[in-house]
């Protein structure tokens, strides 16, 4: 028998005004497991590739904290037992200081993101 237990994950959003969100799917590559086994993509976390999901909604997307970032997690995504269905935030406003423990927004991926994502950092 296996247990788990499962809470709420931050709030990365700063505001909820102008937020526009699609359903994707991910994939775990270059995902590492936690101590658990468990492969988690974190909630704000880049992510892209090389097709677009706004194109093609069954485009499966990775961790891309680069130029190929195409939006950014609403919440957690398991990818443990392969592909995940997650939430990508391409319009909308991300608090940094609300970004989970060890998610870093490259500069590289906020020019990606530019005009389409807002950062800031305000009020953990």
């Amino acid at each position: 028998m296996r247990k788990e237990t499962f809470g709420a994950t931050k709030q990365v959003l700063g505001t909820i005004a102008n937020k526009v969100a699609l359903g994707v799917v991910l994939g775990g590559t270059g995902v590492p497991a936690d101590a658990t086994g468990r492969k988690i993509i974190p909630a704000g976390t880049p992510v892209g590739g090389d097709n677009s999901a706004l194109a093609d909604e069954q485009a499966v997307l990775v961790v891309s904290n680069n130029d190929k970032a195409q939006g950014v997690l609403e919440h957690d995504v398991d990818v443990t037992s392969g592909q995940g269905n997650g939430t990508l935030i391409v319009n909308g406003y991300i608090n940094e200081n609300r970004l989970p423990d060890g998610v870093v927004i490259t500069d590289e991926a906020k020019t990606a993101l530019n005009g389409k994502v807002t950062f800031f950092k305000r009020n953990k």
